[in-house]
Parts: structure tokens; C-alpha cells; sequence
């Protein structure tokens, strides 16, 4: 299996200066991005294989924001479709959305480096966002449908047979508790979509990696990271407290957050409450086929009256 590319190292030691401890520490960090990124890329694989996220021929169009998980997600799957027993193409895209600031060289540059097909679709969604939303107030929701919308079109105008966003387990996670504290729903985000017309598919290859492997494994190697707080908007704050919950839960009980995504590839809709997924209107008693054994059956009766006769339990 194809090795993924090495760690950027800034601080080798010049010729002639190499000491033991420091050829011991950069062999350790080796090893240590080496793990990381076995990890990352088997993480990817089972997600890819168990949601048949990508298939023979598929074009995938990597959305590419210029943050570390969607650098390292266009890393790894780029990586990933040399050794994969399908043929598929990736194409990354970024939509530059006018936002003041926004270093427009960096993602072309990036793109031509590591030799990846690319394109950049000029949107100014950022004029229309300000214009549509008074001051003062959140544009993301605004901002996040403009983006969807042009991100989706474009798919079709390339023939891309899926589209690849960079979102992982605790991005998941946190949208769980986010719309159960603030929206009254047990909601988060599927590792695979179809979007509500139907023709698009989004895909989600990073569902089983971790944030804080993907921070690691963007430090070294070193992305071209651009800041996400250039439209200017107002911080997510009650993403920001579900985030430091979680991390708290993290760091009392390891893989509890690991537990939790887990919790929504298991669900027992007449465990729950919702009348739309279970039918709780239609459940007849039905004590045709032979009884059960029950666990703990033994019990006593100290009283019984108003005409209720007496049952010995233990017979039962």
C-alpha cells in the first residue's frame, strides 16, 4: 500500500550538527506522523466503504474552504485513490466568495503544487449577505444557503457524481447537541446526503477522523491555512459552548464523543418519542405464542381487596 507523503520538517539539524537527542526527537516525530496519518487514512477508508460514499467512476468535487480539515481531507483522499480498488477522479473546488481580504493566490498556488485539478468559482455572495442582513445580526445562515445553492449548481455544470465536504466526527457530534439544546430536534449530519432535489449527493469522508488528529496532522504538514473570520461575522457562540462541553466530556472519559457518534448508527425508534418514525397509535396486545420467560418474576402480594383475587406470583 502507497505510503502517504512525509511531514514538512523546518528544524533538521545542518550536516555536521546532528546530535543523538535531536536525531532521536525527529525520529520520534516520524513515527509519530506516520501512526497519525495510517490512521487518518484507515479512519476515511471504513467511512468511504461503510456509506459507499465513492463507487467506479465517480467524480468527487473536494470543497476546499482553505482550512485544515478540507486541506487534509483533498491530502488524504487524493492519497487514498492511488491504492483504491475503484477508478474515480477528484476535482477541488473553492468559491471565493468577495469577502474582503480574502488572499485569492494562496488556493491556486496550493493546487498547481500538488498537481490536482481545480477550479475557483468567483461568487460575490458577501455583497448579498450584507445587503439582506440587517447589522449587527448573523449572516451564517444566509451565507451557508448562498454557498450550498452555487456549490450544488456547479456540481452539475462539471458532472461531478459527488461532492466531498470536509466535516468530521465532532463536526457531527456538535450539531447533534446543537439542535437538541437549541432547536428541539435529534438531528446532526449523515455521513452521506442526497440533497432535497435529489441531484446531488454530498459526502462527508472524514466522519470517523477526530478533530484533534486532524489539528495534528495540519500542523505537520503545514497547510496554507486562511483564516475563517474574514467575512467579519459574529463568533458561533453556541457552537462554541456545545465544542467546550464536549471537549470537557473528552478529556474526564476518553471516547466518550467516539461513543456518541456511535449512538447515531444505532437507533431504536420505538426506544424514542417521535410519532412520525414509530407507530405507538397500533400496538395490540398479542399473547397467542407461548410465554417468555421473564428475569426477576418472583414477587409477593401482601394485600389485595374491592373483590381482586389473590394471584401467587412465583407461579406465574
Amino acid at each position: 500500500m502507497q505510503q502517504l507523503s512525509t511531514p514538512l520538517v523546518t528544524d533538521i539539524p545542518q550536516a555536521g550538527q546532528t546530535s543523538t537527542e535531536e536525531t532521536a526527537k525527529l525520529k520520534k516525530q516520524t513515527l509519530e506522523f506516520n501512526k497519525l496519518q495510517k490512521r487518518l487514512r484507515r479512519q476515511m477508508g471504513e467511512a468511504i466503504a461503510d456509506y459507499s460514499m465513492i463507487t467506479e467512476g465517480d467524480v468527487i468535487m473536494a470543497c476546499i474552504s482553505g482550512g485544515k480539515d478540507s486541506f487534509a481531507m483533498l491530502e488524504i483522499l487524493i492519497n487514498l485513490q492511488k491504492a483504491a480498488p475503484v477508478n474515480f477522479k477528484v476535482i477541488a473546488v473553492n468559491l471565493d466568495q468577495k469577502q474582503p481580504g480574502f488572499p485569492e493566490h494562496i488556493l491556486p498556488a496550493y493546487f498547481e503544487k500538488i498537481g490536482v485539478p481545480y477550479y475557483i468559482v468567483d461568487k460575490d455572495t458577501y455583497s448579498v449577505v450584507k445587503e439582506k442582513v440587517a447589522e449587527g445580526k448573523t449572516t451564517c445562515g444566509l451565507c451557508s444557503r448562498l454557498r450550498r445553492g452555487t456549490l450544488y449548481s456547479f456540481a452539475e455544470s462539471i458532472g461531478a457524481t459527488k461532492i466531498a465536504l470536509g466535516h468530521h466526527m465532532d463536526d457531527m457530534v456538535e450539531t447533534l447537541f446543537l439542535n437538541m439544546f437549541y432547536g428541539g430536534r435529534m438531528k446532526a449530519m449523515p455521513p452521506k446526503l442526497r440533497s432535497d432535489d435529489q441531484r446531488n449527493v454530498v459526502i462527508r469522508p472524514l466522519a470517523y477522523c477526530r478533530e484533534k488528529d486532524l489539528i495534528k496532522f495540519s500542523d505537520a504538514k503545514k497547510f496554507p491555512i486562511i483564516p475563517c473570520n474574514l467575512c467579519g461575522s459574529q463568533e458561533n457562540l453556541q457552537r462554541q459552548n456545545i465544542k467546550a462541553m464536549l471537549q470537557g466530556w473528552d478529556k474526564q472519559q476518553p471516547g466518550r464523543v467516539e461513543s456518541i457518534f456511535r449512538s447515531t448508527q444505532h437507533i431504536s425508534p420505538s426506544q424514542l418519542a417521535d410519532k412520525n418514525l414509530f407507530d405507538f397509535e397500533q400496538l395490540p396486545l398479542d399473547r397467542s405464542s407461548d410465554k417468555a420467560e421473564y428475569a426477576f418474576t418472583e414477587a409477593t402480594v401482601s394485600s389485595a381487596g374491592n373483590g381482586v383475587q389473590m394471584v401467587d406470583v412465583l407461579n406465574l
